[in-house]
């Protein structure tokens, strides 16, 4: 228990034999009461090694999508009796000591969703980051700040923690195929600030691994269309 909240630490992965234990590794168990990875479908050891490092592993049998991923860890968090979601990147770029950032605003001041920003006072980015996404991670914000009318730093960071009862609201609704991939973060987050819900940011690390170690799943044009696409289904009211 963190604070008297029942922690569940989400971190899916696909084909991530490589890191998958040191993400886990790094995760003090005092903050967190589980620690769940959810195998999208890896056809290496990502399973195997998450478990031998002590984490629950949650098989998807194939590939599903990030979204599809953190959709299913979600529902087992709240069908589990847990408080608060953390969600970590699977290939190790987050730092596992800053959780207590994300945790404490919703402990201490009643926020209900809480991302980690690179781009505040105290965060910061380092590693391989392609150009593509120094870009795209700053224009992203800007358009999303522009249709939800909230100032924001980060809106594509997955480093992030909210309460499981955000899932309870009708208005909510993550079971929606289109948001298999990376779509249901950002939709997630567009939610919150729509419904007034209490967000804030927190600064936070994010280190992106040399090239060679293989610095991201996403491709650079189908990938981050589906991190746009929420912001404008949602900001001309195609979607719900």
């Amino acid at each position: 228990m963190y604070k008297n909240r029942k922690v569940i630490a989400i971190v899916p992965a696909h084909n991530e034999e490589a890191k998958i234990g040191r993400v886990v590794d790094r995760i003090d168990p005092r903050i967190a009461d589980t620690i769940l990875v959810v195998d999208d479908g890896s056809t290496d050891a990502t399973a195997a090694v998450a478990r031998q490092k002590g984490a629950l592993v949650l098989p998807m049998r194939q590939v599903t999508g990030v979204g599809a991923a953190l959709r299913a860890g979600l529902e087992h968090g709240r069908a589990t009796g847990h408080d608060i979601a953390v969600i970590l990147a699977g290939n190790n770029k987050d730092d596992p000591s800053e959780i207590p950032r994300l945790l404490d605003p919703i402990c201490d001041d009643g926020h209900d969703f809480v991302i980690g920003s690179r781009y505040l006072e105290g965060g910061a980015c380092g590693g391989d980051m392609p150009l593509y996404r120094r870009v795209a991670t700053r224009l992203h914000p800007w358009l999303m700040s522009r249709f939800a009318r909230k100032h924001l730093t980060e809106s594509t960071n997955g480093f992030r923690a909210f309460k499981l009862t955000l899932l309870d609201d009708p208005r909510i609704n993550l079971n929606q195929r289109w948001l298999d991939s990376y779509g249901l973060e950002v939709y997630l987050l567009w939610k919150v600030l729509k419904l007034g819900y209490r967000h804030t940011e927190v600064p936070c690390t994010k280190v992106y691994p040399p090239r060679a170690m293989g610095f991201t799943k996403m491709t650079p044009v189908i990938g981050w269309w589906s991190i746009l696409r929420p912001v404008f289904l949602l900001g001309f009211g195609l979607r719900r």
